[in-house]
């Protein structure tokens, strides 16, 4: 299993830059970002830093999305990435939460979801698309390789992932709600006649190394109310008794009374208040470093290749200092 890192991009970048230093030192494999440019810095510049500053991990958003960014743009810089760093990078990309919620926008439509990981990966890998009835290719493209991962949590958006990406992306480490979306992923890809061991399945969520249960769930929670907006989406559409996603999965977002973009994503967040301790525990992986070991492993044996540690809480050093020391070493 391999074990990346997903960083919130606040000034200064520089730091960011440090920390991946760090994590490759570790051992991670990834570093990952958000991508919301009216709550964070533009981490396409920053990837630069970074690939420039580290020579093995491979970066990329979780996630970008289709609707700020043009698809042949966003093609183009990962192109031009991989012929400067030698192909260390990544597209996770989603509808879009928090950047377009921010311009007042909704997400993006799973049509324009399923072009753009088409758009994107052909162009570049140096291959021909058609696209707004036009025939594209960038005749300067070599050598560049890129995967498309999805992040997605609805019936429609899995049936796509397994589909089309290279990867899916689910942002929570609950062991019983993971296998069943990896479950409907593998199941779709073989519809699709697709190999569905050629999807790869990574789990994202906060880790908090330490003994100090509460304190690590206060730091944390903020997570349920972020993936509860998402949720929310999709009882909204398919209603809490359909089916459509996981009982565990939807029953805690009854409690939930809105959402501030302006503390998405951050510990201490005021509208996470509604989450209980048992998603808490649920969702993220914490305890002391043997409990992340257990969970981790259960989660590789599930199927999950990748697992994504959000590194947003108080004591960032130390977590990611156990990792490097304890819990990727045990991993592998």
């Amino acid at each position: 299993m391999d074990i990346g890192v997903v960083f919130q991009l606040d000034p200064p970048a520089k730091q960011i830059v440090e920390y991946a230093q760090r994590a490759e030192a570790a051992g991670f494999s990834h570093v990952w970002s958000f991508d919301s440019h009216l709550l964070w810095q533009e981490p396409y510049v920053i990837y630069s830093q970074i690939l420039a500053h580290t020579e093995r991990v491979i970066v990329g958003p979780m996630v970008t999305n289709p609707g700020t960014r043009d698809l042949t743009v966003t093609a183009s810089t990962y192109a031009t990435l991989n012929e400067l760093f030698g192909n260390r990078t990544i597209c996770g990309i989603g509808r879009g939460d928090s950047a377009l919620r921010t311009l007042g926008l909704p997400p993006v439509g799973l049509a324009e979801l399923r072009e753009s990981v088409e758009v994107i990966r052909e162009l570049a890998n140096g291959r021909e698309i058609t696209y707004r009835g036009n025939t594209l290719r960038f005749p300067w493209v070599a050598d560049s390789r890129l995967d498309v991962w999805v992040a997605a949590y609805g019936p429609k958006a899995l049936k796509l992932t397994g589909e089309v990406a290279d990867g899916f992306i689910l942002q929570l480490a609950d062991l019983d709600i993971a296998e069943w979306m990896i479950t409907a992923v593998r199941r779709a890809a073989a519809e699709a006649g697709r190999d569905p061991a050629s999807v790869k399945f990574c789990v994202a969520a906060p880790a908090y190394v330490g003994d100090d249960l509460e304190h690590q769930r206060d730091q944390t929670r903020w997570f349920g109310g972020m993936v509860g907006n998402h949720i929310a989406d999709i009882v909204a559409r398919y209603g809490d008794s359909s089916g459509a996603v996981p009982k565990a999965l939807s029953d805690y977002i009854k409690g939930r009374q809105g959402y501030d973009y302006t503390e998405h994503g951050r510990a201490g967040n005021t509208h996470a208040e509604f989450v209980p301790d048992e998603i808490v525990d649920r969702f993220c992986v914490l305890g002391p470093a043997a409990a992340h070991v257990e969970k981790l492993t259960a989660l590789r044996d599930i199927g999950v290749d990748q697992f994504a540690v959000y590194l947003q809480h108080d004591d960032k050093d130390h977590t990611l200092d156990v990792y490097g020391h304890t819990v990727i070493p045990a991993l592998r």
